[in-house]
């Protein structure tokens, strides 16, 4: 498997790098995401080989953030990249007439840290120019070059294989690109201490006036262990003696420089469903210890990033919810397109007795497929409709 991972990695294309190369055909391609997931080696690796000759320019390099002021770029070009361009105050208006200006000639991408995402949302002047791609980590199908081939509406397109060794491998070591291809405990735990001072020095610090940062890190270093259970933030923010408004104000940042994102429940008159309390769980699954909510994070994961494909690319108002009435009935995910239900996923370990909840909520909701994904290898079966199946050979048919 380390082999396979490092051919993936070092000589295949990332997931994104076909539908970025023929959106830029006609707009501007900005790429976000998380800090070391992989942005600058998907421009510079993948999506520049399709190109001629490409420039590149950092603004963190000192003769880069002179040319991009002088606005001097190389006449043999065609696909200029702008990495962490967003520091610079006027960078929207400097990328605009250059684009304006030269569009016949070269190819704009952009990209750069969490704080990207942040910043391009503020005005409007660039709108209608660019595509918005999130890159997320590595996930079963993209380590195993399986090409995107779900269709929307329709039964997730499961293969033959169970792939359960790419599923280990991701479950020990996380998606992110480093780690996951080195396979060395002790690497993974430093890597996940210099991510995390790196966030905060780095990105959080620059864009945000934190008095209490000290308290902060001991948020993030409590979320892991809140994973795939209701949030309560009022029980966090006792924990860490602070107001109401701080710890709201710090998850609210910390899922804008993607360290975790939360999940809802989806409310419909169909059931007595809950109304606000969201789930929350990580980008970097590696950090949850216990291999239950590991493995659920690594589902909700899987099915964010299939998610968030099908919104930035396909254009569909696609959601990520979870299931949860009054009666504590609950199932861990919920797939919809413009708020209608397309397939339920409940998250087990081992356990392949069928979910009642997920018939409840199947027949209630009129949801058209409803999975168990078990971590256990060689399942997969059909009963009452519900499709009982292995992890690997799921994730395979996501992206």
């Amino acid at each position: 498997m380390q082999n396979n991972l490092y051919n993936v990695f070092m000589l295949k294309e990332r997931y994104l790098t076909p539908y970025i190369v023929d959106d830029l055909k006609d707009k501007m391609v900005f790429v976000g995401g998380p800090r070391q997931v992989g942005k600058t080696t998907l421009c510079r690796n993948f999506v520049a080989t399709h190109f001629k000759n490409h420039g590149y320019f950092n603004w963190d390099n000192r003769a880069d953030r002179k040319a991009i002021i002088a606005a001097s770029w190389p006449g043999d070009a065609e696909l200029l990249i702008f990495d962490e361009i967003h520091k610079y105050r006027q960078w929207k208006r400097l990328i605009k007439g250059e684009y304006d200006k030269l569009k016949g000639t070269f190819k704009f991408m952009v990209t750069g840290s969490a704080r990207l995402d942040l910043y391009r949302r503020g005005g409007d002047s660039l709108q209608g120019r660019y595509h918005y791609y999130r890159l997320h980590p590595f996930t079963v199908a993209e380590i195993e070059g399986i090409p995107y081939k779900s269709s929307i509406h329709s039964e997730i397109p499961v293969g033959q294989r169970f792939f359960q060794e790419a599923l280990d491998t991701l479950d020990n070591f996380g998606g992110f690109p480093e780690p996951v291809t080195g396979q060395n405990k002790r690497q993974l735990r430093r890597w996940h201490n210099e991510k995390i001072e790196r966030m905060f020095r780095e990105d959080i610090l620059d864009v945000q006036s934190i008095r209490d940062i000290g308290s902060m890190k001991l948020l993030s270093d409590i979320l892991p262990s809140k994973v795939g259970s209701l949030l309560s933030l009022n029980a966090i923010r006792e924990d860490l003696e602070i107001s109401h408004r701080a710890i709201t104000h710090w998850m609210d940042i910390l899922e804008a420089f993607y360290y975790h994102f939360r999940i809802y429940p989806y409310s419909t008159k169909k059931i007595r469903s809950l109304k606000k309390e969201p789930k929350l769980y990580v980008w970097d699954w590696s950090e949850v210890d216990d291999e239950a909510a590991r493995f659920e994070n690594l589902i909700a994961s899987h099915l964010l990033k299939f998610v968030h494909f099908i919104t930035d690319y396909e254009g569909y108002k696609a959601d990520l919810c979870y299931l949860r009435d009054v009666d504590k009935r609950e199932v861990d995910f919920l797939v919809t397109i413009d708020r209608k239900p397309w397939f339920a996923v409940e998250a087990k370990l081992n356990d392949t007795t069928l979910s009642h909840s997920l018939i409840y909520f199947r027949d209630r909701l009129s949801i058209p497929y409803i999975y168990q994904v078990v971590k256990k290898d060689k399942t997969d079966r059909l009963e009452k409709d519900a499709r009982i199946i292995s992890a690997g050979k799921f994730l395979a048919g996501l992206i």
